[in-house]
């Protein structure tokens, strides 16, 4: 969607209310969940943050920038909402329940998996979002600049080491095993 068409939207929406919204915001809503999967690792805790993040876009609405293109913004406000739910005192007690999908997958395939997972969760938050931003969601550096309210240049310098960070820590847990 370009961003003339997403300001005609976001103008419609304050007309039109609930079908020009979701209209705006159905392009963004997939890759807001694997992003949110990606800094979550628990797909119930994923729905429930973009759910939120959608609401809260809904009310900021009107800080949407004619022209501003709709998905960084959106990925922004889902990050912070990962953020906020990660901060949260229950996200102790979700992040240790088992996700009911690995049970069908084979054994090496699910070690992999937890282990990516551990590895992403131990490497620090900026880094992460980044890495998953980047990896997960295949965005350009310069959209994750917008997203992050980073420069290019900071952005790949923590994408950089991000990786770096989660290598070393993978293969370490290639040694352990």
């Amino acid at each position: 969607m370009s961003g003339q068409d997403a300001g005609a939207l976001v103008l419609a929406v304050r007309e039109d209310g609930d079908v020009a919204f979701e209209r705006l915001l159905e392009p963004v809503l997939q890759p807001g969940y694997r992003l949110a999967c990606g800094m979550l690792h628990d797909p119930a805790a994923a729905e429930d943050a973009v759910q939120q993040a959608a609401l809260k876009a809904w009310r900021k609405l009107g800080r949407l920038r004619p022209g501003e293109p709709m998905r960084p913004w959106f990925l922004g406000i889902v990050a912070n909402e990962c953020r906020n739910l990660q901060r949260s005192k229950w996200w102790s007690v979700l992040k240790g329940a088992p996700h009911e999908q690995s049970r069908d997958m084979p054994a090496d395939a699910v070690l992999g998996g937890i282990e990516l997972r551990h590895a992403l969760r131990s490497i620090g938050e900026d880094k992460r979002l980044v890495v998953v931003l980047h990896w997960y969601l295949d965005l350009p550096v310069d959209e994750i600049a917008v997203i992050t309210g980073s420069s290019v240049h900071a952005v790949e310098s923590r994408l950089r080491r991000g990786m770096h960070e989660l290598r070393r820590r993978l293969e370490a847990s290639d040694v352990e095993r």
